[in-house]
């Protein structure tokens, strides 16, 4: 989520990021290493039921722009409804570690986009001898 961030709050003065995703990411938000956490929520697009999230020295976006649609948000706690997935067209972002749990769901859904984004590239390509 930092690097895919067009903007940080809380960063190094030399951070550098990848940029992409109209948000503005606070690094650490939930506190130090000590602070991380784990917690059930829902993901926007995720069938299944609730998603068990792992926050290690978490980010969390504190704006969002127009054409980013806001996948998860905290529930409960100090950071209730702070926003912790995105996705804006083919990237998406999250502040917890999707890949510290045995529920791939989030990969599944990257993988369909990324999926749906090849299949609509080849179809538009399919009359451009150039493509």
């Amino acid at each position: 989520m930092i690097l895919l961030a067009d903007r940080l709050l809380d960063a190094p003065p030399d951070q550098e990021t990848i940029g992409g995703l109209d948000v503005t990411v606070r690094r650490n938000a939930f506190g130090r290493q000590a602070d991380s956490f784990e917690s059930e929520m829902d993901v926007e697009g995720l069938g299944g039921g609730s998603l068990h999230a792992v926050f290690i020295r978490a980010p969390w976006v504190e704006e969002a722009g127009d054409g980013v649609a806001v996948l998860g948000r905290v529930v409960g706690g100090e950071a209730d409804g702070r926003i912790v997935a995105v996705r804006q067209g083919n990237l998406v972002a999250t502040s917890f570690h999707p890949e510290l749990t045995g529920d791939r769901r989030v990969h599944a859904l990257f993988v369909e986009i990324v999926r749906r984004h090849l299949a609509a590239r080849a179809g538009a390509g399919a009359g451009n001898e150039e493509d």
